[in-house]
């Protein structure tokens, strides 16, 4: 578990920095490198515009270190999801370009709106939507030193590895219908925790794997393509729990233990 945290917490770290970058150079492409290399230095330190333009090209990595982001306020601040992503997504309805309602996506595209000639909005109306981006994300490092943090994914994840890790050594051992139901159940109890944290009701007393993975893809929490792996894995694992007339192959168990694995890394 302490191994999990300090991953968690090393790759925000990382994550943080690069925004920290990305922020002056967003500054840099706004204003121009002469202006930021004056506003970074001091009395006693002087940027030069070589630093200055050594910064990581902001167009290039952002959609990146987005995505990136993103998968950590999933996990951490779930609740600021949607607020980290009225940042850079195009307001549903917007008709007319001002200060207020350019962002990011603007940003990139090099949009810049002119009125009678004069400039009316440009690229420097999107540094502070990145400035709160980069805001909510650095406010995830404050949840593992809370004692609100709910370590409970962590602790989970966890136990799953291990899981895992059990069912591959039954697996090699041919106890193939002991590996896939400890596979199954792993599945199982991940979509449930998923369905728990995206706010999907279930409302059946004893649900499946299929009830977990129809309520996600009609929800849109997963896609076509995931509800069709999931609900393959679904058929092995009853293949190995209830089906007794036919016995699971060994491919099948595999293939029930290799895309559990997967999915507890691609559908959270």
């Amino acid at each position: 578990m302490a191994n999990n945290i300090q991953k968690f917490k090393d790759d925000l770290g990382k994550l943080v920095t690069l925004g920290e970058r990305l922020e002056l150079s967003m500054i840099r492409e706004a204003y121009g490198a002469e202006y930021l290399a004056k506003a970074l230095s001091t009395e006693t330190k002087k940027i030069s515009i070589d630093y200055v333009n050594k910064l990581p090209n902001f167009g290039k990595t952002y959609e990146k270190w987005y995505s990136e982001a993103l998968v950590v306020l999933e996990q951490i601040l779930p609740n600021r999801v949607h607020d980290f992503k009225m940042h850079y997504e195009k307001p549903k309805g917007r008709k007319d370009i001002s200060y207020e309602n350019y962002i990011i996506q603007d940003f990139l595209q090099g949009l810049q709106v002119k009125s009678y000639g004069e400039v009316k909005v440009n690229s420097q109306a999107a540094i502070p939507r990145f400035q709160q981006q980069l805001a909510i994300l650095s406010s995830c490092a404050a949840r593992f030193e809370s004692s609100l943090f709910e370590i409970k994914q962590i602790v989970q994840a966890d136990l799953f590895d291990s899981e895992i890790d059990a069912a591959r050594e039954l697996h090699k051992k041919k106890f193939l219908r002991a590996a896939g139901a400890i596979a199954g159940v792993v599945l199982e109890k991940h979509l449930a925790q998923v369905c728990q944290d995206h706010s999907v009701k279930i409302t059946k007393k004893n649900p499946t794997i299929a009830d977990y993975n129809d309520a996600l893809k009609t929800q849109g929490v997963i896609d076509v393509a995931g509800w069709r792996h999931v609900s393959f894995l679904g058929d092995i694992r009853n293949l190995c729990d209830h089906n007794k007339s036919q016995d699971p192959t060994p491919e099948q168990v595999r293939d029930l233990i290799d895309g559990t694995d997967k999915v507890l890394r691609t559908i959270i």
